[in-house]
């Protein structure tokens, strides 16, 4: 059973620090505990999302600019 990285504001997510600049992760990479993973903009102020598991992305639940709850799952890990 995987692991679930999840959003704790409601906001916008982003996968990457800009637009210019890769993702901070992408399906298959490891991710360790505390490792950014993304970002949420709520009102023009970014909060990073860290990762609170360890495990291996399987894949992204979320699309780069989506809408999201608190609560929702951001990505799915092995």
């Amino acid at each position: 059973m995987g692991k679930d990285i999840r959003s704790r504001i409601p906001g916008t997510f982003y996968r990457r620090p800009s637009p210019e600049e890769p993702p901070y992760k992408d399906a298959g990479d490891t991710v360790a505990k505390g490792d950014v993973v993304g970002l949420i903009e709520v009102m023009k102020t970014f909060h990073e999302i860290r990762s609170d598991v360890e495990g291996t992305i399987d894949r992204f639940v979320v699309e780069d600019g989506d809408p999201v709850m608190a609560g929702q799952t951001l990505a799915v890990l092995a």
